[in-house]
C-alpha cells in the first residue's frame, strides 16, 4: 500500500460560535486522485480551507508527509502544496504570464530575478493550458473560466506535488473540464501528483476518482470508491435527487443518470 501523504484526524473548525465541520478524518495516500463530494454549503471548502491555512482549525491535526502542517513554514508548504482556489480575483492588474510566474515564487528567495528556466516551466504550463496567445493579456480583463485556467497553470508551473483542488472546472465549459482533469489524472496515475478535490460534478468524480470522501452537514458520512459510493440510495441520501446508476460501457466507470420530478410523476 502507497505511503499516506495527508492525514487528517478529528478536525473541527467553527465561525463564531457556529460549528461549520467537526470530526473530519481522511487519508490521502500518495498518487491517488482523491474526491471531497456532498451539497452546497456542507463544509468541503472549509476543510480544504483549514488544509493549506487559509483558515485555522479549532482543534484535530493534519500533517503532510508525517510533519505538523501548522508548524511548517509557509513556503515548505508551498513546495509541496498548490492550490486552485474558487475565488481568483487579484489585487493588482498583472498580465496572464506574471499571475502564472508567481507560481515560481517558493522556489527562490526574496528579490530573485526570474530566470530562462523559470521562463520555460511558465511557458510551458500556458501551452498545456492552451493560453499563450492571452500570455500579454490583463488578468482582470478575462472571463472567469479564463481566471480559473490561469490559476491551474500557476499551480503546474508552482511544480507541488500535491495539489488542492477546491471545484476547479465550475467555470469551465466541458471540453476544458476533461482537459484539466485528464492533466491532473495522467500525473497522478503517474506517481507524479497526489491530489485532493471538491468536485461538485459526480459524473466528473466518478470517471476520475480514486476514492471519494462524503460530506453532509459538515461531517464526513462516508467514503469509499466511485462504485461503492455513487449508488442510487447513497445519491438520494445525501442529494434528495431520484437517479439511476450504470456501469458505461466505454469508460468502465459509474455513469449517473438524473431522473427529474416531471419524469417521476409520469412513471
Amino acid at each position: 500500500m502507497a505511503e499516506t501523504r495527508l492525514e487528517l484526524n478529528n478536525l473541527r473548525f467553527s465561525y463564531a460560535d457556529s460549528i461549520t465541520i467537526e470530526g473530519i478524518s481522511l487519508q490521502v495516500r500518495k498518487g491517488e486522485f482523491i474526491g471531497l463530494i456532498g451539497p452546497n454549503g456542507c463544509g468541503k471548502s472549509t476543510v480544504l480551507k483549514n488544509i493549506y491555512r487559509a483558515l485555522m482549525p479549532d482543534s484535530g491535526s493534519i500533517t503532510l508527509d508525517g510533519e505538523n502542517i501548522l508548524k511548517m513554514s509557509y513556503r515548505q508548504t508551498a513546495l509541496k502544496l498548490g492550490v486552485v482556489g474558487q475565488e481568483n480575483e487579484a489585487p493588482f492588474d498583472f498580465l496572464v504570464e506574471e499571475i502564472v510566474a508567481m507560481g515560481r515564487s517558493p522556489h527562490k528567495k526574496l528579490l530573485d530575478p526570474d530566470t530562462p528556466e523559470d521562463a520555460r516551466i511558465v511557458h510551458h504550463a500556458l501551452e498545456h493550458l492552451g493560453m499563450t496567445d492571452i500570455a500579454k493579456r490583463s488578468y482582470r480583463n478575462l472571463s472567469g473560466g479564463e481566471k480559473q485556467r490561469v490559476m491551474i497553470a500557476r499551480v503546474i508551473a508552482q511544480e507541488a506535488d500535491f495539489l488542492i483542488l477546491d471545484e476547479p472546472t465550475n467555470h469551465l465549459d466541458v471540453s476544458y473540464q476533461i482537459q484539466i482533469f485528464d492533466f491532473v489524472k495522467r500525473r497522478s496515475a503517474e506517481g507524479g501528483v497526489t491530489v485532493l478535490s471538491a468536485i461538485h460534478d459526480l459524473n466528473m468524480a466518478a470517471l476520475y476518482c480514486d476514492r471519494i470522501y462524503v460530506m453532509k452537514e459538515g461531517r464526513v458520512v462516508l467514503s469509499g470508491t466511485p462504485e461503492e459510493v455513487l449508488t442510487p440510495e447513497i445519491i438520494f441520501s445525501i442529494y434528495g435527487v431520484r437517479c439511476d446508476t450504470a456501469i458505461h460501457a466505454v469508460t468502465g466507470k459509474v455513469f449517473i443518470t438524473y431522473i427529474p420530478g416531471f419524469v417521476l410523476k409520469n412513471v
